[in-house]
């Protein structure tokens, strides 16, 4: 028996009690090798759980003296298969989810939101025109120059008692300055007015035959005469295509993102390089009747705009629809125009003449 024993116990080593490890002292063969066939699958199964995507390692207990190894890299860096969410400075969705940004408009998306403005704009104002009124070349052009610092409709009001007294280059050249500063004074710094007034009317005089020249090159050579009031003239005595750079234009191609130049020079060849010549003069127009009767610089009615869906800056003015119909001036708010002649196609009252109210 003692034999049997010992030869039983030679024929197991040491690799099977290696394989056998974790089972009992003097159990026998069969429970030996189920308790090799578990520990084989735990093992199988640990390192499953192991290279499982998107399972995080539990951490090792703490101990006394803080977080073990295994516990402080769980912590530092995500489970394998796991991405760590991106940061956001954005409000946050409902559900935890972050809002994307809003993806930059391309120029060409700009171009194409540019032209359907102008659109909408010929559709609102099919009888947008210059609202100063003349009746030749030489009368626009002094016109414009006395249009600085304030309104058409105070120059509409000054230049018929002006276009009466010097109704010429040749009789604006000759006039007294100080009698001339009387009639233009209501347009504000008339003494300056004058001296440009003065000055143009003797260069055309002199240098142009008493013509108002047609050429942009020309009348930027006159005294105070500059690029803004040559396109006025340009495109509305002469027909040739110009972009009128005022403050309402300006102001508005800024809040529709055409542009960010403050420059009116600059703001012009880029307003240039989207539309077409042959829109240049009506989408000055256009954009400028809108600048006033509309899109104010104070406080736009947003409300009430025709383009607001179109419009990037919409919400900085007033947005409740029926307080923003209050803000809407001359014949969109059923006020008189600016002009004491408009056209004839024109749906709004003629503007009062000097001190008739």
């Amino acid at each position: 028996m003692s034999s049997s024993k010992s030869g039983s116990s030679g024929t197991t080593g040491k690799p099977a009690e290696a394989a056998e490890a974790g089972a009992p002292r003097g159990a026998t063969a069969a429970a030996r090798t189920a308790a090799t066939a578990r520990t084989a699958a735990g093992a199988r199964a640990a390192t499953a759980r192991t290279k499982a995507p998107g399972k995080k390692a539990a951490p090792r207990k703490a101990t006394a003296t803080g977080t073990s190894a295994a516990g402080t890299t769980a912590a530092k860096a995500p489970a394998t298969g796991a991405k760590a969410p991106a940061r956001t400075s954005g409000p946050a969705k409902a559900g935890g989810r972050t809002k994307a940004p809003a993806k930059p408009e391309s120029h060409l998306a700009m171009v194409r939101r540019a032209r359907r403005i102008n659109r909408e704009l010929a559709e609102v104002y099919p009888y947008a025109h210059p609202e100063l009124d003349f009746r030749n070349p030489f009368e626009l052009l002094c016109a414009t120059v006395l249009s600085a610092q304030t309104t058409d409709l105070r120059v509409n009001q000054t230049t018929p008692a002006l276009f009466a007294a010097y109704p010429t280059p040749e009789d604006m050249a000759a006039a007294v300055p100080e009698e001339m500063e009387e009639l233009i004074r209501p347009t504000g710094f008339f003494r300056a007015k004058t001296k440009s007034l003065l000055g143009l009317s003797a260069a055309l005089r002199d240098e142009f035959g008493g013509e108002v020249p047609g050429r942009l090159d020309d009348l930027v050579k006159l005294p105070g005469v500059g690029r803004k009031t040559a396109n006025v003239v340009l495109g509305n005595a002469f027909g040739v295509p110009g972009i009128t750079v005022d403050t309402h234009f300006g102001r508005l191609v800024r809040r529709w993102k055409w542009t960010d130049e403050e420059d009116p020079v600059k703001v012009e060849a880029v307003v240039a390089d989207i539309f077409p010549k042959s829109e240049w003069t009506m989408l000055s127009h256009r954009v400028i009747f809108h600048g006033r009767r509309v899109c104010h610089a104070r406080k736009p009615a947003c409300g009430a705009c025709p383009i607001a869906p179109l419009c990037p800056s919409y919400g900085e003015g007033e947005t409740d629809p029926e307080k923003a119909g209050k803000l809407l001036k001359y014949e969109m708010g059923g006020q008189p125009g600016q002009r004491l002649s408009p056209p004839a196609d024109y749906p709004g009252k003629p503007a009062p003449a000097l001190g008739a109210g």
